[in-house]
């Protein structure tokens, strides 16, 4: 297939992703009729194929109930526009063989951008989340140089893999509180950002529609949009699918923060002023180490990676300590997970202790939200045998019915990379969207 030159994005495409984002069932989805917009059609078929990949034209006729004229009439259009490509020729046991349909991501590039504490990692990819290209950096704190050094690197990497395709957007996920629909940065309590636009200026630098979104929920919405991270990995095949199929659980992250993403039939919850899913915040203990958030015994003072590095080398956490941790110790939380899987007793002792604090704080969730299912993503799950009996001791002990003790507790693969999975979910999503109808 031929490769095109990479462009850009007009801003003005940025302007969907301020719209809702919902996905089609496509088990349970009411076809168009004269009375409602075409473009329905067009994304229930775009979705099949995503889903049943490779489809013929035939099977999708069936699947949706209409002529193969309509299916035919819809096919063309996504063939013409980039959409979708032809495969290989069907197998069939009798008849003319169909060409077999598939989504088109190889040529449509995503830059994902996951901003930490400790670090920023700039990802390319393409729409399926393939990787092509990883940049790290030590993540500058003032918003303006900060968006400076992202857009030369977006510019650079965007330029060396020019034949690679044409760049779809940017999914940037920020350790903190976002409205999605500004693109302004709330509160981030790590970052020491409060109330700053980071959406515009970096479209403005780069030329490219961005996304933003808190970094927990993006994880969520890549469980919806693309699927388990075992997807795809490894095999150069696109990771883009139906996605988990779950409509309801949650997704823990842990990182330099925690944080979780909630979703409840389907979509992501965020809250009246977008602050939902803080359970990070949420005090697990009146008298603990000091949060970066200026309370006291948060959980997530007690469990991110900044916590175990800390409890590793025998201190308390405190935001006095936090930045030295990383600057003059040498020692991260890969460190840690590797040293006790060496068989280090103290990274092993460090590790089961973040894994009983964590415990604590999932029982409060199920608790209150009783979720189907629920990720914990970070670099801890390479750690998931010292980690998992002390959290899951914690949620038994804790649990008000056998059913919440019960609730699957799921690790992201380690070195998955979910937040960069999140960051492409958030330019994918908008393309694969139910439309707004009415």
């Amino acid at each position: 297939m031929r490769k095109s030159r990479a462009k850009l994005v007009p801003l003005a495409t940025a302007t969907r992703s301020r719209a809702t984002v919902r996905k089609i069932d496509t088990r349970d989805f009411r076809r168009a009729t004269r009375a409602t917009s075409r473009q329905v059609n067009r994304q229930i078929l775009l979705n099949l194929v995503r889903e049943h990949q490779p489809i013929s034209r035939a099977d999708l006729a069936r699947r949706m109930t209409v002529g193969r004229g309509v299916v035919t009439t819809l096919v063309k259009e996504l063939l013409e526009e980039g959409a979708l490509y032809e495969g290989a020729l069907g197998d069939l046991p009798r008849g003319r063989r169909p060409m077999m349909l598939h989504v088109q991501t190889r040529d449509r590039l995503v830059v994902a951008i996951d901003v930490r504490f400790s670090r920023t990692d700039v990802l390319l990819s393409d729409l399926g989340g393939t990787q092509i290209a990883l940049e790290r950096f030590a993540t500058r704190f003032g918003p303006e140089e900060l968006l400076d050094e992202l857009a030369i690197r977006v510019r650079r990497l965007l330029r060396a893999h020019a034949a690679e395709g044409r760049c779809e957007g940017i999914g940037m996920v920020i350790p903190g509180m976002v409205d999605r629909r500004s693109g302004r940065v709330l509160n981030a309590p790590q970052l020491g950002w409060r109330d700053v636009q980071v959406r515009a200026g970096l479209a403005t630098r780069t030329g490219l529609p961005v996304h933003v979104e808190n970094a927990p929920a993006a994880c969520a919405l890549a469980h919806i949009w693309l699927g388990p991270a075992e997807r795809g990995r490894g095999t150069g095949e696109s990771g883009l699918s139906g996605g988990s199929g779950i409509r309801d659980f949650v997704y823990v992250s842990v990182s330099d923060g925690v944080g979780t993403g909630v979703v409840v039939n389907g979509e992501v919850v965020r809250g009246h002023g977008h602050t939902a899913g803080e359970f990070g915040h949420i005090p697990i203990s009146a008298d603990g180490p000091r949060c970066l958030c200026g309370s006291q015994g948060c959980l997530e003072a007690h469990t991110s990676n900044l916590a175990t590095v800390a409890r590793y080398l025998g201190h308390e956490l405190s935001p006095a300590i936090a930045r030295e941790l990383l600057q003059r110790s040498g020692v991260t939380v890969d460190d840690v997970v590797r040293r006790a899987g060496d068989g280090d007793e103290r990274a092993r002792d460090a590790l089961s202790e973040t894994g009983r604090y964590l415990g604590i704080g999932i029982s409060m969730i199920v608790q209150a939200l009783n979720p189907g299912q629920i990720f914990v993503g970070g670099e801890i799950t390479g750690a998931w045998d010292s980690i998992e009996p002390a959290l899951r001791a914690e949620i038994a002990r804790r649990a008000l019915t056998r059913g919440a003790a019960e609730t699957p507790l799921v690790p992201e693969p380690a070195g998955s990379l979910p937040r960069l999975r999140g960051a492409i979910a958030l330019v994918a999503a908008p393309v694969y969207a139910a439309p707004q109808v009415g």
